[in-house]
């Protein structure tokens, strides 16, 4: 195989800077993430895909049980009736909802929505649960999966049947039920940067921007190459709003009859659209070694008269990096070519490539490249496993960090909405502007820029004292873009 064949794989992918939007889906297909399902909107996640969601997911099941979250699970199906009882709720679902309306060769007598998002169902069960303050807290999350009939898919990003974690829970007092929407938020915020190393930006949601049915609805928002966001994750401070729809109601520490305070929570599988687009580069993907389905591949090379040799040393290595816990593959094919191979790792995005040769195995060192820098270490055999993960944590740090940067280096602060404007046909990136808390200055905004209120930041760079839309004294300091 020529060295030009080598380079195919790679030269495959659209560059970034052309098309950004093919450059992503060339990425997922070509890493074998994922695959179209024949129904509209839907995806298959392959292996290397849901193994991502997989790390994702025990990280954050961890952290939810230790802050004394259980796992329950409840049906798909809603009636329709539940969605009539929180009117807002209903107004914000109701386009991308998808009913049944017919099982068993009969039509139902009433309609069943496939589940958008489940406060209706939960707050119907925890009104049968709930009877007293001895009661609650309830702190419960689900594994599922949620359907949403969008009109724009785009893999992992936006499907119309999506994965995630639902967090719903009751308590006595707002001060209480306030601290989990923060608590679940924070949670979030270390999760997504400490493990999938990408920043964002922690905030309050606008009242046009909040979860329907919820008081507050506060996010963390995340830039992409392309300086678009996505919104990362959400933590919803429900206040009474599904107790008065739904009848949560409990007998009080002084004998009166209250309603509970409710909280949602959740992320999805979009985190991997946002890995992807956050640290992913003209090679292919780049991975965080620390969801990475295969944090190091070893490539064993040589000529035939010395393969078998080094193979089996190159075993011996395998088993001892399988033994600390370090996620490892051996790629050993005789039948491709190194550079093949090189460059297939690369665009799948495998933090580190360990090369092993006859000179090598002389020599008691092997060769370790970091996806990331492209840099190469010469490390002693003896010392494997501590080098790699020493290598590990530092690629993973420094993925973070340039992210971070990244953020940093696209994002502007604005005075007008011309500004605004020439900003985001001549550049990439998010603007941090003052905003005076109208719904028609934020309207205004969208309108002229294509660009939506992301939060309102809890640490923003600067506070900003005047609305970019009408010039009056602005209430908050607004971080805006345009988004996924």
């Amino acid at each position: 195989m020529s060295k030009e064949n080598d380079k195919q794989f790679v030269t495959e992918i659209t560059p970034q800077g052309e098309d950004f939007s093919r450059w992503y889906i060339d990425v997922i297909k070509k890493a074998d993430l994922m695959d179209y399902a024949p129904v509209r909107g839907c995806i298959v996640f392959k292996p290397d895909g849901f193994e991502i969601w997989e790390h994702i997911k025990d990280e954050l099941d961890r952290r939810f049980r230790e802050t004394g979250h259980r796992n329950a699970y409840f049906p798909m199906f809603i009636p329709e009736s539940f969605f009539q009882k929180e009117k807002e709720h209903v107004e914000g679902f109701n386009p991308e909802l998808p009913w049944v309306t017919e099982a068993g060769g009969e039509k139902l007598e009433e309609r069943l929505a496939i589940r958008p998002t489940s406060e209706t169902i939960i707050g119907h069960m925890y009104s049968k649960w709930i009877q007293s303050y001895r009661d609650l807290p309830v702190l419960i999350n689900q594994w599922a999966n949620v359907v949403r009939w969008e009109k724009r898919t785009l893999p992992f990003l936006r499907t119309s049947e999506f994965l995630w974690q639902e967090g719903h829970t009751a308590h006595e007092t707002e001060e209480e039920a306030r601290e989990e929407t923060m608590k679940m938020l924070q949670i979030y915020r270390e999760v997504v940067e400490e493990y999938l190393a990408i920043p964002v930006i922690v905030g309050q949601k606008t009242k046009s921007e909040k979860f329907a049915g919820a008081v507050d609805t506060y996010s963390i928002e995340a830039m992409m190459k392309d300086g678009r966001a996505v919104q990362a994750g959400t933590s919803h401070f429900m206040g009474t709003n599904f107790a008065k729809a739904f009848e949560i109601q409990y007998l009080s520490r002084n004998n009166v009859l209250e309603l509970a305070y409710t909280t949602s929570w959740g992320v999805s599988t979009r985190l991997i659209g946002a890995l992807i687009m956050v640290h992913g580069d003209d090679r292919g993907l780049v991975l965080p070694p620390k969801v990475a389905p295969t944090q190091v591949v070893m490539i064993p090379i040589g000529p035939p008269k010395t393969r078998d040799a080094v193979v089996g040393r190159a075993d011996e290595l395998f088993a001892e990096l399988k033994q600390a816990g370090i996620r490892v593959k051996m790629d050993d094919r005789s039948d491709v070519r190194p550079g093949w191979k090189f460059n297939e790792y690369e665009m799948r995005g495998v933090p580190i490539r360990l090369e092993i040769g006859p000179r090598d195995m002389e020599n008691g060192v092997c060769v370790l490249v970091s996806r990331i820098t492209g840099e190469k270490k010469v490390v002693e055999q003896a010392n494997l496993v501590e080098e790699i993960q020493t290598m590990l944590t530092q690629v993973q740090a420094d993925m973070l960090q340039r992210a971070r940067t990244f953020m940093s280096d696209n994002f502007y602060s604005v005075d007008t909405l011309d500004e605004m404007k020439e900003l985001m046909e001549n550049k990439r990136g998010f603007t941090l502007a003052g905003w005076c808390g109208s719904e028609a200055c934020e309207d205004k905004v969208r309108e002229v820029t294509g660009a939506t209120s992301r939060n309102i930041p809890f640490q923003p760079a600067e506070e900003k004292h005047t609305c970019l839309a009408c010039g009056e004294q602005a209430k908050h300091t607004v971080v805006f873009a345009r988004a996924y």
